[in-house]
């Protein structure tokens, strides 16, 4: 598609904007919401970096150009009526002005109060490992007194690795002679104590993400 009409699918405002979605691509998090115009999407297809525009300033600007937080954009999106685009990236550091990882971060409880989400395990947002992986990271900190995590991780790595052939052992079980919901109460073990494990080695959920990532591509070769 040529330059000139690569962009014809969007439906932009009267003002000549188009909202944007931007999603984290691997944790699936929802990290803010802003606008571009046709340079703004013009200029991420082709340096594939986030650019927007900005209605208070009135002016082009690429996330994390002077901050260093940038985004570098793995996919765009377009919704089923042309009037609302999905950036999907890869964030380097948090994504929000006030530094939390996303911008949704405060909750708007049933009661109608505010409720503040910025610590790492009440973030909203995300793929339920990412938020499982970032409550262990807290808890791994803050080692809180009657935690089951912060005992497993006080065990060490010999430990967690033994409980994690134990929970294999019980899935396979299930799966074989076990109902259904045994099964799946089974699974929920073996993936907490796996994430436990990698933790404690470690190695981020983000790793398994991109090992995934470099596996799919291959199948696609």
């Amino acid at each position: 598609m040529s330059e000139n009409n690569r962009l014809s699918a969007v439906k932009f405002g009267a003002d000549g904007l188009v909202p944007v979605v931007t999603q984290e691509s691997r944790s699936g998090d929802i990290l803010m919401l802003a606008y571009a115009n046709r340079d703004a999407l013009d200029r991420t297809l082709s340096t594939g970096f986030a650019h927007y525009y900005s209605r208070s300033r009135g002016t082009l600007w690429q996330k994390g150009e002077t901050s260093g937080q940038t985004q570098r954009v793995t996919e765009i999106r377009l919704d089923c009526d042309g009037d609302a685009v999905l950036y999907r990236v890869e964030q380097e550091g948090p994504a929000c002005h006030t530094g939390t990882r996303t911008c949704f971060s405060t909750v708007i409880e049933r009661t109608g109060g505010l409720a503040d989400g910025r610590s790492m395990e009440e973030d909203p947002g995300g793929h339920l490992l990412s938020r499982l992986a970032r409550t262990i990271a807290a808890r791994a900190q803050e080692r809180p007194e009657g935690s089951y995590t912060a005992k497993l991780l006080a065990s060490g790595v010999p430990r967690i690795s033994q409980k994690v052939g134990e929970e294999a052992v019980e899935t396979v079980v299930a799966a074989n002679t076990q109902s259904d919901e045994r099964l799946a109460c089974e699974s929920a073990d073996l993936i907490y104590h796996w994430l436990v494990l990698l933790h404690a080695r470690r190695v981020s959920l983000d790793a398994v993400w991109e090992e995934l990532e470099k596996r799919g591509e291959k199948r696609e070769r």
